[in-house]
């Protein structure tokens, strides 16, 4: 199929040589979107939603229906919808970005429709699942796993509390640690948590009839057999579609899905948190600020830059071969930030002994290429190509990875790798070392969540 172009955060070059050093001076700002939701004219996603029912019939489908009609009008994406599964050909598919089985129950397409959409998503289409698409398509093995679970049973209707596990991802990054909400809340037959991305699971002692026990995800998202998928078992009431937050998931697993917008989807577990300003999160212990400047925690569990230049650093302790994953988004008006995150420095109270005796990893849109984000500052450039197609813009939520092995460094935006660097000067060393969140200067405002780490043995 011919997918459309993937969205590319144009970047403007510095008009002048920067100061050498990481601490360098602000840069020219990035060009301003054109169109909301981060969508150019030329890059206008479209969106097939597909309801056939061949089981129990939702009647908020109408109102599903709806919404993604508005939230297409309002972000800039077409939006076509269909109760028939004759849609489902090579040809009529590749004019779509993705497509969303709203409450689809049962066996709604045959062997060759089946075989269409599978080559829909290995050309790189996408999938989102609403509340019953899990009920859908049970002797269909591959559509099992593009689901990621398989819907089991279900208590009534009632009030539950979700937990929010992943912030950073477009469907998530508007709420809270908790999302309170009324809905039909489904068991599924298997735990897709090895398998894909959980972003929101289910607290099981907030409601009565949950049979997951402590592990219930509710949200997830993944990168399946060539293409993007994202399911969210919310969706059953008709209210869900006029509640803004909802909207908010909804839109933000589109998005996703459509490749509008990047996110890390693979599977993520074992971490332990370095960060995390929710309620039952370490916050800063361990955390000590060196250098002029600081950073602002909010209510919400981030923390965003002020003044500088400074650095903020995990002094708890040193790590080795490790995976360390945060999310962070350019946070000012101008969307024209600076800010990186540290690694492999020796402790100290003075800022530039990391810069002297580490490594960066860059956060800045419109520096040079050996200087922008991603790069490693000043030694290594990240592949621009695959950077610019990763990127979110600036006031959009990223995560990177920065994998450290031995003296190997490698960094993941958004689960796409970017730059692979191996360290070869005697007088530093990646295999040991602390961590840390640069605070560049006043005119700078860099927001981060959920800093969190993995040894890798």
């Amino acid at each position: 199929m011919t997918t459309a172009p993937r969205r590319r955060t144009v970047l403007t070059a510095a008009a002048t040589a920067l100061l050498a050093g990481a601490f360098a001076l602000p840069s020219q700002a990035v060009e301003p979107r054109a169109v909301p939701g981060g969508e150019s004219a030329a890059e206008q996603r479209k969106v097939l939603v597909f309801s056939k029912t061949a089981g129990f019939r939702h009647d908020s489908i109408p109102d599903g229906i709806a919404a993604v009609r508005q939230l297409g009008a309002q972000h800039g994406f077409t939006v076509d919808a269909t109760e028939k599964a004759a849609a489902f050909t090579p040809k009529k598919l590749a004019a779509y970005d993705a497509v969303v089985f709203l409450s689809t129950t049962g066996d709604v397409l045959n062997k060759r429709q089946q075989k269409a959409f599978e080559g829909y998503i290995a050309d790189g289409g996408g999938y989102v699942g609403v509340h019953a698409a899990a009920d859908t398509e049970y002797d269909w093995k591959w559509y099992g796993g593009l689901a990621g679970a398989y819907f089991e049973s279900h208590p009534a209707i009632q009030s539950a509390t979700m937990k929010i596990e992943d912030r950073g991802h477009p469907a998530t990054a508007h709420l809270g640690e908790e999302w309170n909400r009324t809905d039909e809340w489904y068991n599924y037959r298997s735990n897709p948590r090895a398998r894909a991305h959980v972003l929101a699971s289910l607290d099981e002692d907030s409601y009565s009839g949950g049979t997951m026990g402590g592990d219930h995800p509710l949200a997830w998202c993944q990168e399946y057999a060539g293409g993007r998928a994202f399911y969210t078992g919310a969706g059953h009431t008709k209210e869900s579609y006029t509640d803004p937050a909802f909207r908010k998931h909804l839109l933000g697993g589109i998005r996703y899905a459509t490749g509008a917008a990047d996110a890390d989807c693979r599977p993520e577990v074992g971490y332990t948190p370095l960060y995390d300003g929710t309620k039952d999160g370490p916050g800063l212990d361990g955390w000590k600020q060196a250098g002029p400047g600081s950073f602002e925690e909010s209510a919400d569990g981030t923390l965003t830059t002020r003044g500088g230049m400074g650095l903020l650093w995990y002094a708890a302790r040193e790590f080795g071969s490790y995976s360390l994953k945060l999310d962070w988004k350019m946070a000012s008006e101008d969307g024209d930030d600076n800010s990186g995150v540290f690694v492999g420095f020796p402790a100290s109270d003075d800022p530039w002994s990391a810069v002297e005796k580490g490594y960066e990893i860059q956060i800045d849109a419109s520096d040079v290429d050996e200087k922008t984000t991603g790069s490693v500052y000043g030694f290594q450039s990240a592949d621009l190509a695959a950077r610019d197609a990763a990127l979110n813009p600036p006031g959009e939520w990223n995560t990177y990875e920065v994998r450290v092995e031995g003296e190997r460094l490698r960094v993941y935006l958004n689960g796409v790798l970017v730059n692979d660097y191996t360290n070869t000067d005697p007088a530093r060393s990646l295999k040991d070392g602390y961590v840390g969140l640069q605070n560049h200067g006043e005119e700078d405002e860099v927001a981060f969540r959920d800093v969190r780490i993995r040894g890798l043995g």
